[in-house]
């Protein structure tokens, strides 16, 4: 070896900067760094005359690993070899000093490394610290087989450490701006699905995917936390077997990246998985080492969790930043989606309002309505089962109607007393909407009819009529809980279930008002008739026939008494006869006495239009029907008589199911209008009073028609059963 205190002093500086230069030429040539440690380690080894020269990295498992060897023999250290740091050796106390060591004696040096040392046949050593932005980032050795190095070795090497570490953070930065622009091109690729408003569980696909390459991870899934306490895999990725399924859960609970996030709402790491639990046996089963989770949140709340694992060792310090990107593209997916699936629901809602609102204002039965008010809930909600309850006298509820997804239900009229705890008792003793998440601890009767059906969980929101109290909307779950705002969207139909209810039974109220109206009018002709029977023309008649007793005893030579007597007689029975008349008018007594059909032959008969019968009809009717039917009958042929100019007339009279249907039609001119003039209009009224309907048709030129149909059972004020 070459003593260098006998160099010429210019020789040496001059040789040292030619050295230096050339390694400076490679670094600003942005040279692989391999290619740069290799220069700088033979370029010092020459200059420095020494025998062995080194590069060594520091990894964070506490090893340092060769990156470039020279040797004035010719057999350098391989690059790439690993070595555990410890005991006394230029390795290890660089690094925990972070300064320049010299060793002149390792016959006295310790630890693994020393033990390599000596192998090459090291004597002695001097170390330099490699700093890379002030961060410790290997070391430089140079190494003599026969004796000490110079002093001011460490001095000359420093120059050469500098070029180095500048290599190292030139090639940092392109890599971190590789990085960065691989990053950013990953991001921009899941973004354009996000845009594209793909399905989430693509999204999360291609997360996982870009997110494990870009970290050069081995596996990555993304796991979704759910209201029983399990986390579910939404997407996995593997560099080689798949460690999770897609749709398989994991219990929270115990040391575990899952665990971690939930509880804290922060990222996770652990860097040995050998005491982990949950999903990281079966990571751990697979030769995952580590890993490091990142929460989801969407719009504030915790959603899930990013998992990736590494095989070699601890995940790369800064993983969890990088991941923060992935996971907020994740969470725009989960709140698009979201806000779609808001918008169809509130779309679907709206439309299955709309459908029940079109039946109310078309005045549809209530038993309808009620139907399709269940059913549209049912459907809308995803629920299970659907019923409206009626609640009735002595604390008991009743099915007015109900759906089911599977078509078992509860028949109408079903009914329980409101006793013990359930949806249906809790509604009808506070009024308000209740929920019950699970039926098992529920009592009474009506929590036993629905576990017999098998609910699990259920939501009753009350239906109010004008202010009270009239039932309760119930839906039920056979898996778990309803969803939350169940309630809220619930009540849109029972409001309109109570329109159609209060209109119902306004309606009812009111036909059954005309109908006491008419009774009334009919009862008081039928009044007016025995009095002008037993009154006014009973006295008529005795007057009458005092009259002729007297006219037969009045004397001839009466100056014309007799003949007085016999014109006021005369007169009295033509009065007689007008009255009997309109008595009649008033209440026809071939109605009363003879029927329907009878009474609607007399009124062929004396209708100047000749008239065709076909009447179908066995037995009397209830009174109100046969008298609306007469009168509607000597309406319509009266009209035809008067207005008509027709040449005849037919008359059907029938009853089938339980209505009676009438039709007057004649071939006149037609033109006739309910609209015009109080006989059609009062026809009309009396049909409706009674529940039936009168129908005109009456184009002109080709004749009228008038239908009517009248129930032969009488409407009652209660719509529902």
């Amino acid at each position: 070896m070459a003593v260098w205190p006998g160099r010429a002093g210019n020789d040496r500086i001059s040789g040292e900067q030619t050295a230096l230069r050339r390694v400076a030429t490679l670094v600003a040539r942005a040279a692989a760094p391999e290619k740069v440690f290799a220069a700088v380690t033979e370029e010092a080894g020459r200059l420095l005359d020494a025998d062995y020269t080194a590069m060594s990295r520091y990894e964070p498992d506490h090893v340092r690993t060769i990156v470039a060897s020279w040797s004035s023999s010719g057999a350098p250290y391989p690059v790439g070899s690993r070595v555990k740091l410890g005991g006394r050796n230029v390795n290890t106390l660089v690094f925990d000093t972070g300064r320049a060591v010299r060793i002149d004696d390792y016959s006295d040096a310790s630890g693994p490394l020393a033990g390599a040392a000596r192998e090459l046949g090291l004597r002695a050593a001097v170390g330099v610290p490699v700093s890379v932005e002030g961060a410790l980032w290997g070391v430089m050795i140079v190494g003599s087989w026969v004796e000490p190095l110079p002093a001011g070795t460490e001095a000359r090497l420093a120059a050469f450490t500098e070029l180095a570490a500048t290599a190292v953070a030139n090639a940092q930065a392109r890599v971190e701006l590789r990085g960065f622009a691989d990053e950013q091109a990953a991001l921009r690729r899941v973004a354009t699905l996000v845009a594209q408003a793909a399905p989430p569980e693509d999204v999360f696909a291609a997360v996982t995917e870009e997110a494990a390459r870009l970290l050069s991870a081995h596996h990555t899934t993304m796991f979704r936390y759910d209201p029983d306490g399990t986390a579910k895999v939404v997407a996995v990725w593997s560099s080689t077997d798949q460690i999770f399924s897609v749709g398989s859960r994991w219990s929270i609970g115990g040391p575990n990246l899952i665990t971690g996030v939930f509880q804290t709402g922060q990222a996770a790491r652990i860097d040995d998985f050998s005491h982990a639990t949950g999903p990281a046996v079966q990571a751990r089963d697979f030769g995952v080492r580590s890993g490091v989770g990142v929460p989801i949140s969407v719009e504030g709340r915790l959603w899930g969790v990013m998992a990736v694992g590494s095989t070699r060792g601890p995940v790369p310090a800064g993983t969890e930043a990088q991941l923060a990107g992935f996971t907020e593209l994740a969470a725009t997916a989960i709140a698009n989606a979201q806000a779609r699936v808001e918008l169809r629901g509130f779309a679907e809602e709206q439309a299955a309002l709309r459908r029940v609102a079109t039946l109310v204002a078309r005045a549809t039965p209530p038993a309808q309505v009620l139907n399709a008010v269940t059913g549209e809930a049912g459907r809308l909600l995803h629920a299970d089962y659907a019923t409206m309850n009626r609640y009735g006298p002595g604390d008991t509820v009743k099915v007015v109607a109900a759906w089911s997804g599977n078509g078992v239900v509860r028949p109408a009229g079903s009914g329980w007393r409101t006793r013990g705890r359930n949806v249906n008792t809790m509604v009808f003793q506070t009024g308000q909407a209740a929920r019950i998440d699970d039926y098992s601890s529920a009592s009474g009767p009506p929590a036993e009819a629905a576990r017999e059906l098998g609910f699990r969980a259920g939501v009753g929101v009350p239906v109010r009529v004008e202010g009270r109290l009239w039932g309760v909307m119930f839906v039920a779950s056979r898996t778990g809980p309803l969803r939350a705002g169940t309630e809220a969207r619930l009540a849109g139909f029972t409001e309109l279930a109570a329109t159609a209810i209060a209109n119902a039974e306004a309606q009812a109220a009111l036909t059954a008002s005309r109908a006491r109206i008419v009774a009334a009018a009919d009862a008081t002709r039928r009044r007016i008739e025995r009095n002008l029977h037993d009154g006014a023309q009973q006295r008529l008649v005795s007057l009458a026939l005092n009259l002729r007793a007297a006219q037969a005893t009045a004397k001839a030579g009466t100056g014309g008494l007799a003949e007085r007597l016999d014109n006021v007689a005369t007169g009295m029975d033509d009065v007689l006869d007008e009255l009997r008349e309109i008595a009649g008018g008033l209440h026809p007594a071939i109605l009363a006495d003879s029927g329907l059909p009878a009474a609607v032959r007399a009124l062929a008969r004396r209708s100047a239009v000749p008239v065709d019968l076909d009447i179908q009809l066995e037995g009397r009717l209830p009174e109100p029907v046969e008298i609306a039917a007469y009168y509607a009958v000597s309406e319509a042929l009266t009209n035809v008589a008067k207005h008509a100019q027709a040449t005849s007339a037919d008359i059907e009279v029938a009853e089938s199911h339980g209505v009676l249907h009438v039709r007057v039609r004649d071939n006149g001119r037609g033109g006739a209008d309910v609209s015009h003039g109080s006989g059609l209009v009062g026809l009309k009224d009396r049909a409706e009073a009674l529940g039936g309907h009168l129908r005109l048709r009456s184009p002109a030129g080709t004749g009228t028609t008038v239908d009517i149909t009248l129930p032969l059972k009488a409407s009652g004020p209660n719509p529902l059963p």
